[in-house]
């Protein structure tokens, strides 16, 4: 008995020096982040729904959203079906040139100002994070203030990704939505 186990044993040990390696794991899938003017320019080519994040650098739920629900297969498969994600730093210190307008951060030496882009995107309502939904004409379709886990933003992405709102109302479509996002 004891040959069989040193003989099991060796077979194991063996079998791990000689090849039985793992496959390698397909590259995560990742949204396809861009700038805001970069979604302007393919917009042109091909029209699609914008979605921009607008976040700041110091807004901890702006990082958990990055880690927790940017990188759900789910949120990440709607996301780059449906819009030109867009990350948008709401005191960037660049110019950005949109419709015939130059927006700026007024005071961008000093931390904290915010970019005009930001403060007409969101109404002057500064929440971080705060997503925003473009229509293919950059009509505003909604901003959502605040932190969205991966389950509440699956239904908004489809809602205006799928073209819903131009039929029904949220209230009717979220009731009777079912999700491919399993809730922690």
């Amino acid at each position: 008995m004891k040959k069989v186990f040193t003989f099991i044993a060796i077979c194991f040990l063996f079998s791990g020096v000689v090849g039985f390696k793992k496959a390698p794991l397909p590259p995560a899938e990742k949204i396809n982040w861009m700038s805001f003017q970069e979604a302007i320019e393919l917009n042109k080519k091909t029209p699609k729904k914008i979605f921009i994040d607008v976040y700041t650098g110091w807004c901890g739920w702006c990082k958990v959203m990055d880690a927790q629900t940017f990188t759900n297969p789910v949120i990440i498969k709607n996301m780059n079906k449906y819009f030109y994600a867009v990350k948008l730093d709401a005191e960037m210190k660049d110019s950005v040139k949109f419709q015939d307008v130059v927006f700026v951060n007024p005071n961008p030496a000093q931390r904290g100002s915010t970019h005009q882009l930001a403060a007409a995107l969101l109404n002057n309502k500064m929440s971080y994070p705060t997503t925003v939904y473009l229509d293919e004409n950059f009509s505003m379709l909604g901003p959502v203030p605040g932190f969205l886990k991966p389950e509440n933003m699956e239904p908004i992405l489809k809602f205006y990704g799928g073209n819903h709102y131009k039929t029904e109302k949220w209230e009717d479509f979220s009731t009777k939505f079912k999700g491919e996002v399993v809730a922690n």
